[in-house]
């Protein structure tokens, strides 16, 4: 039983363990709360799937988790087959949140599992499991608000990074490839984009790795970017992320 065995549970008191309506109303409630946070840090950086998408989820997580366990008190069996579904289903509508960019990036990934995250802890919230569904609440939230910081640091300070690259004319990339080269730029790849054939510009995508000793000490990717636009027939150039 989550009373004997969850540390909140047992702070709360043997009510939080039943299927009681103060319990269901105190797990619905810590659901909306918890899926309203994740939601809005989501709304806050203007991701396709913001604060009513989560609060729904989480809701609907919440309220499997209660049911199973009723049906499963009522008919004396261990299944849990509406939650299964659930995870799956939410699975599924969370890839619909995963773009991809006529820049070779992919966008809405970390919104797709933070969903299916967010299920995750409704679901616990259903069962009872309130330290597990805190502790995994906690654990999404820093992810999702703290660490793109050090996920950007990480990544500007690479060795290898990709840019998307608009030249004014096709016949210029030889000249932007000895530029590379003498600035300390391996070319790991070249891929040219098929969706600017009649834009009148050459559209590439190169992947690069940091060779020369001097970048690797000194340059960020912002600065090698920068230098990189001041060449006169680069039309515009940044980082795919």
């Amino acid at each position: 039983m989550p009373y004997v065995s969850d540390p909140i549970a047992r702070l709360l008191g043997p009510w939080s363990a039943d299927l009681g309506a103060a319990a269901v109303l105190f797990r619905l409630g810590l659901s909306f709360l918890f899926s309203a946070a994740i939601g809005c840090e989501r709304s806050n950086k203007r991701h396709s799937a913001g604060l009513r998408t989560f609060i729904v989820v989480s809701l609907g997580s919440t309220a499997a988790m209660l049911l199973d366990l009723f049906l499963a008190g009522l008919l004396q069996s261990g299944f849990v087959l509406i939650s299964a579904a659930t995870v799956v289903g939410v699975g599924i509508i969370s890839t619909y949140s995963i773009l991809y960019s006529s820049k070779s990036q992919i966008k809405g990934l970390t919104t797709a599992v933070a969903l299916w995250a967010g299920s995750v802890v409704g679901l616990a919230v259903g069962a009872g499991l309130y330290t597990a569904a805190v502790f995994c609440f906690a654990a999404v939230f820093v992810s999702l608000h703290f660490m793109p910081l050090l996920e950007k640091y990480l990544k500007d300070h690479s060795n290898h990074f990709e840019i998307h690259l608009e030249l004014r004319d096709k016949l210029d990339l030889g000249a932007f490839t000895a530029t590379l080269r003498q600035l300390g730029l391996k070319i790991d790849d070249i891929e040219s984009n098929p969706a600017y054939i009649n834009s009148g510009l050459a559209v590439f995508s190169i992947s690069l790795t940091i060779t020369g000793k001097e970048l690797k000490k000194y340059k960020s990717h912002a600065e090698i970017i920068e230098a990189l636009s001041s060449l006169d027939y680069v039309s515009y150039i940044e980082e795919l992320v």
